[in-house]
């Protein structure tokens, strides 16, 4: 047994030092964020995960024998992620890359037909896979409430505004006009999904229809936006719409991977399905105008 366990720590020192790296890291991340945050709640489930990190790392620390500094500037840079992407992402994102180091380890481990449960760090890869997931659940998060409405407004302003834009851009030819008439469109769109969003949530009996509908209007016309960026740039009609449809996609990457973090969901299904509805519309508007321009005849 001595010896699989001396085979065992040479194959995976390089794999323990990384998880005993990224132990430290989180431990100095989450006093950092624990220390900004105003919640107490919150504060408290930080101060949780710190201590726990801390003493992973010094478990590992007793199987390896190195001590290690943490990384000040990739911290730094989580610590500012947090603050953008909240608590929940950052902290769900870090077990994720936590949880495939320690597939890794039992993969080697398994390799060496070696029980590392048995080992003395078995106890740290089982809590590990357990106890973040718990602490996880008691994070309160006001963006998290609201997801519904940001998903509603993100979701419409795409699907409207790519299928508009598609439409305009045949119909019109020109960049000006095409973004102002999807600026006024879009405009427009955004109060009338955000007053139909208080209404309905005022009719649910929801927890705060004003902020709801903040939300959803914001996620809408911050879509709107980017969406309609490349027509005040560019030149050429068609270069804008395939840019401006670009767009829409890492947006919908983006989100959807947001979302598939913080929410557990899985992130392909998701993506090509509003990626599919998006981009099918956007088609069809496509060929509407050129219909519209053909039957009708206007040139501008």
């Amino acid at each position: 047994m001595e010896h699989a366990m001396e085979t065992l720590k040479a194959s995976v020192l390089p794999l323990l030092l990384a998880a005993q790296q990224h132990e430290l890291n989180e431990y100095e991340l989450f006093r950092r964020m624990a220390k900004k945050e105003k919640d107490p709640g919150n504060r408290k489930v930080l101060h949780t995960f710190a201590n726990s990190e801390h003493s992973h790392y010094e478990k590992i620390k007793s199987f390896t024998g190195h001590d290690l500094k943490p990384q000040l500037f990739l911290i730094w840079v989580w610590n500012f992620l947090s603050t953008l992407l909240g608590i929940t992402f950052t902290v769900k994102f870090l077990e994720k890359i936590e949880n495939r180091n320690v597939a890794k380890l039992y993969a080697l481990a398994d390799l060496h037909h070696y029980d590392l449960q048995t080992s003395p760090i078995g106890d740290l890869l089982e809590e590990e896979e357990s106890a973040e997931s718990i602490l996880i659940k008691d994070i309160d998060e006001e963006r998290l409430e609201y997801m519904g409405s940001i998903v509603l407004g993100m979701n419409d302003a795409l699907v409207e505004l790519t299928g508009a834009l598609a439409g305009f851009t045949f119909a019109f030819q020109n960049n000006q006009l095409i973004a102002v008439t999807g600026l006024i469109t879009g405009l427009s769109a955004t109060l009338s999904m955000a007053a139909s969003e208080y209404l309905s949530t005022r009719q649910e009996g929801g927890k705060d229809a004003i902020k709801s509908s903040i939300y959803t209007g914001l996620a809408y016309v911050l879509t709107v936006v980017f969406l309609i960026a490349p027509y005040l740039v560019l030149s050429n009609p068609f270069v804008s719409l395939g840019l401006s449809l670009l767009i829409g996609v890492f947006i919908i990457i983006a989100f959807t991977f947001y979302s598939s973090i913080t929410n557990d969901h899985p992130f392909t299904s998701r993506f090509l399905e509003m990626a599919g509805i998006s981009l099918g519309v956007a088609g069809i508007s496509f060929f509407i105008g050129f219909l519209l321009k053909m039957v009708i005849g206007v040139d501008i």
